[in-house]
């Protein structure tokens, strides 16, 4: 759990480590990290919708070096159930607290309002963890997909949930809301994992997740991502790559992992271009459909939503001609 829910009158283990790594001096980042400040029409427009409709983006929440192109591209990551997550995973600049506000009621119609005046092709919607409510969010979850998909039905849709525990009645809410791409992040190698995740997250868990959602709606897309710089070795890389296969995975990102405040994890490694290159390769010749791979790649990144978007496209004007009618 983040430091922000401690009580500091006695400073504990997590405020120790604070206080030791604000005294070191801050690690330069290598040039292939510098992005460029967001700005232009198209990018505050995206902001003002989403701020005007009381949406929280993980574009802002996790301080994603891509917002500017994203945003002036007309594209954003939106995050449902608030801004605030139960859980305390090393690597994320989400808040964190016990009890975050109520769900927004409203949130389901205001993100389909919101995705209808922007146009939207593609959308990106994820979310908090929210082990506090009754079934996870699930069913809040899956009503945001069903009212966006009702307004905007020629958008393709992605996913990005939480393992809501691995419940899978909770899973096929978000199934059965039928979004064309559902996305479940391992984030890191298995041995990592207890270090760079809250302890409700394991690896074989999220691998569940992924391997339950494509056996039972083999028709949707599935698709992780994995952070890099964390102390993974190349051979706990692949197996992650065989493993993420082995369930069915079809779509993977790989990017750089970057600390988000003294607090949080540090880097162990700034991992080049030319060997994100040779790892995509790797995975590729695994079999999945598109890897996207670089340093400033994140889970989600327009290159993977443009490759899939072309996919889906094809897939719908196959059905279309094989049974004569258009499909929703």
């Amino acid at each position: 759990m983040s430091e922000k829910l401690v009580n500091l009158g006695t400073p504990g283990p997590l405020a120790a480590e604070r206080a030791a790594r604000a005294e070191k001096p801050k690690v330069r980042k290598p040039e292939w990290l510098k992005v460029r400040l967001p700005s232009g029409p198209t990018y505050e427009k995206v902001k003002s919708t989403l701020h005007g409709l009381k949406l929280a983006t993980v574009c802002e929440e996790s301080r994603c070096p891509n917002i500017g192109e994203c945003w002036g591209g007309g594209t954003a990551t939106v995050m449902v159930m608030g801004d605030t997550c139960t859980r305390g995973c090393r690597f994320c600049n989400i808040d964190t607290a016990k009890n975050p506000l109520p769900l927004d009621p409203d949130e389901p119609r205001n993100l389909a309002t919101a995705v209808a005046e922007l146009k939207l092709k593609y959308l990106v919607v994820t979310s908090v963890d929210r082990d506090d409510v009754e079934d996870q969010g699930s069913s809040h979850f899956a009503a945001c997909i069903t009212e966006l998909l009702a307004r905007s039905p020629e958008t393709i849709l992605e996913v990005l949930i939480p393992d809501f525990t691995g419940r899978t009645d909770y899973l096929d809410k978000i199934g059965k809301a039928n979004p064309a791409v559902i996305a479940h992040n391992i984030e890191t190698v298995e041995r990592l994992t207890p270090t760079v995740r809250d302890h409700r997250a394991t690896y074989r868990q999220s691998l569940g997740v992924l391997d339950y959602l494509k056996k039972t709606y083999p028709h949707i897309h599935t698709k992780s991502s994995i952070m890099l710089g964390l102390g993974e070795t190349e051979e706990e890389l692949i197996q992650a790559f065989r493993d993420l296969r082995a369930v069915g995975v079809s779509v993977l990102t790989l990017g750089q992992y970057l600390q988000p405040s003294s607090w949080h994890l540090e880097v162990k490694e700034f991992v080049t271009p030319e060997r994100f290159a040779q790892l995509q390769k790797l995975a590729e010749d695994m079999g999945f459909l598109y890897v996207a791979a670089g340093p400033l790649v994140r889970s989600s990144y327009k290159a993977a939503e443009l490759f899939v978007a072309g996919l889906i496209k094809r897939e719908r004007e196959m059905k279309v001609s094989s049974f004569g009618v258009p499909i929703a």
